[in-house]
């Protein structure tokens, strides 16, 4: 009967639950304090359903919840975490899970929103982890991310009689350079600034 073989079915899949959720929170975990989440946690709950809920994901519900601060009771990660959290969250489960090839395009908005130095260094080279298993596009205003991009795309408003409009061109070789130099230095592009620019493309 279709019943009984859904439930032998549902019942393997529930014993090696715990087991996959607790390898993936401890990957996930060593990914947190570099993405400056260091007081922050990520726990995979697992909850048995009532009959009725029963569906194609078996007789369980798996949720990720986060914590941000220590001593904080964990709860749904979409709610307990900020936006850049959220991304760098995400970041750090995708990171965890990139030898999982699902052929899916990721996009990150500023996921480096908030933080810089070091930890936009980490943030970057992870990204370009994640860009040479999956296609990863990235908005960010960070050179030190900008610079482990594989290809650049500027992003520029014009204003037009009907509004403005934002498009996108992409940089080649040196233009890259320039443009990162430009996002260290501001409008005024120094020879230093030039510098620190080739330094970030070849570190």
């Amino acid at each position: 009967q279709w019943r009984d073989y859904y439930r032998k079915i549902a019942e393997v899949v529930s014993a090696n639950r715990p087991r996959a959720a607790q390898a993936l929170d401890a990957a996930v975990g060593t990914e947190l304090p570099p993405l400056k989440l260091d007081g922050a946690t990520f726990v995979t709950a697992i909850s048995d359903l009532a009959p009725e809920q029963f569906g194609p994901l078996g007789t369980q519900q798996v949720r990720f919840e986060a914590s941000t601060n220590k001593g904080m009771k964990a709860g749904p990660i979409d709610r307990i975490a900020s936006g850049g959290e959220l991304a760098r969250f995400l970041l750090a489960l995708k990171v965890a899970l990139e030898g999982d090839e699902t052929g899916r395009t990721l996009i990150f908005d500023e996921v480096d929103s908030g933080v810089g130095g070091a930890v936009a260094a980490a943030v970057g080279e992870r990204l370009a982890r994640l860009g040479q298993t999956t296609q990863t596009l990235v908005v960010t205003h960070s050179p030190q991310v900008a610079a482990k991009g594989d290809q650049h795309m500027k992003i520029a408003k014009t204003a037009t009689d009907s509004g403005v409009i934002s498009g996108t061109e992409p940089l080649d070789d040196s233009a890259r350079t320039e443009e990162i130099a430009r996002m260290l230095a501001g409008e005024e592009i120094t020879a230093e600034a030039r510098a620190a620019a080739l330094a970030l493309r070849e570190g």
